[in-house]
């Protein structure tokens, strides 16, 4: 709380609207509601050649499934640290850290997980080709977790067995206990992604919600 009266209290200093101060932090729960969404994802016409695991140790449950002008499936969420190495993020926070990811920033480098909101997809094989249902690096993401609404980036690969994870800032910014080490949460995530779709700079948040929520109201109808 202290910390909070200090920020409040530097905003004021500076000048500036509280608008414009929130205008900073990821934006969630903009365009189509969470309830408008999900109602799109009731069924599933299964395109996955068989299930996922959510985790190493959990059976195939999860398919990914095929709804028009986007695809979905709900899951887990386990944290993505990868990326450049940042004091959230690295190999001391994160036993699995990787200082590279699939999609780079508009600069070649490596995404920035604690800051860019972004989601994993598995990598290619028998059980889902995400590239041919339409989704490639930086396409445009919902996703849903406990009535919020975060639009994100296609940012990494996972393993190809595993659905179910994404940055530290999705987490984050959508109340998940970021820790890369025993955070995420357990189910209860929704993920679409729209195909043909790209953000550009991937590492833009404002980009990837205002793109996200024309696409997503279009989807909704």
């Amino acid at each position: 709380m202290r910390k909070l009266l200090l920020f409040s209290a530097m905003v004021v200093a500076a000048g500036l609207a509280p608008a414009a101060a929130a205008s900073a932090a990821p934006s969630i729960q903009a365009g189509p509601t969470a309830q408008q969404l999900l109602a799109k994802t009731t069924s599933c016409n299964q395109i996955s050649n068989g299930k996922y695991k959510t985790d190493e140790e959990t059976g195939r449950t999860i398919a990914v499934c095929d709804a028009g002008n986007a695809v979905f499936w709900k899951a887990d969420m386990d944290v993505d640290c990868d990326g450049q190495p940042t004091p959230r993020c690295n190999k001391n926070t994160d036993p699995w850290f990787q200082d590279g990811t699939a999609y780079p920033r508009s600069d070649g480098k490596a995404l920035i997980a604690d800051q860019t909101p972004y989601i994993v997809v598995p990598s290619i094989s028998s059980t889902w080709n995400f590239e041919k249902s339409g989704l490639k690096g930086a396409g445009s993401c919902a996703v849903i977790y406990n009535n919020k609404v975060l639009y994100t980036v296609i940012g990494d690969t996972g393993p190809k067995d595993i659905i179910g994870e994404a940055s530290y800032a999705t987490a984050k910014s959508l109340g998940i206990n970021p820790d890369p080490a025993n955070g995420g949460v357990d189910s209860g995530v929704t993920y679409i992604c729209f195909k043909n779709s790209k953000v550009t700079p991937t590492e833009d948040h404002n980009k990837a919600t205002s793109v996200g929520e024309g696409l997503a109201a279009k989807w909704v109808g």
